[in-house]
C-alpha cells in the first residue's frame, strides 16, 4: 500500500502551471516543511522539506488557497522517477502525489479547543481522562 499523509506548513509560495491541449490541466508543485521529533544541538527544529504535486481540481484548490506559511496537512501517495539532465547525467526525483488538502487552522488561528481537551502538543488535543477500561477489548 502507498499512502502518505503528512502536516506541515508551505515552504514557499505553490507554482501554478497548466497542461497545453483542448482541456488544459492544472499541475501545482509546492514544497512543505515537516517537522521532525526532536531538536538539534542548538534547540532548533529539525525539519523535512517534502516536494508535493496537486493535479486538476486538487491542483486549483492550492492556486486559490494556499500560499507560504499556510498550515495543511496532505494525503496521496509517492511517486518516484528520473529523467536525464542536459549535461547527460541522470536525476531521481521523489514526489507526493496529493489527492486531497486539509487546513490546520483556521484563518484567524482562534480556533478554540472543545471543551474536556486539557492540553495542546504538536497541535494534537489531549483525551480527556476516561478512566482505566477501554470501550472495546
Amino acid at each position: 500500500m502507498n499512502h502518505v499523509m503528512l502536516k506541515g506548513c508551505l515552504a514557499r509560495d505553490p507554482e501554478i502551471r497548466y497542461t497545453q491541449g483542448a482541456e488544459p490541466m492544472c499541475v501545482a508543485r509546492y514544497t512543505i516543511a515537516v517537522n521532525r521529533r526532536g531538536k538539534r544541538q542548538d534547540g532548533q527544529q529539525n525539519a523535512d522539506f517534502i516536494s508535493c504535486v496537486a493535479f486538476g481540481k486538487t491542483g486549483e484548490f492550492v492556486e486559490k488557497y494556499l500560499h507560504k506559511g499556510t498550515k495543511i496537512a496532505v494525503h496521496g501517495r509517492i511517486q518516484t522517477g528520473s529523467y536525464t539532465k542536459q549535461d547527460g547525467t541522470k536525476a531521481y526525483t521523489t514526489d507526493v502525489v496529493v489527492d486531497e488538502h486539509e487546513f490546520c487552522e483556521s484563518k484567524g488561528d482562534n480556533a478554540q479547543p472543545p471543551q474536556g481537551a486539557t492540553s495542546a502538543i504538536d497541535d494534537f488535543m489531549a483525551l480527556p481522562d476516561i478512566g482505566e477500561e477501554l470501550p472495546f477489548d
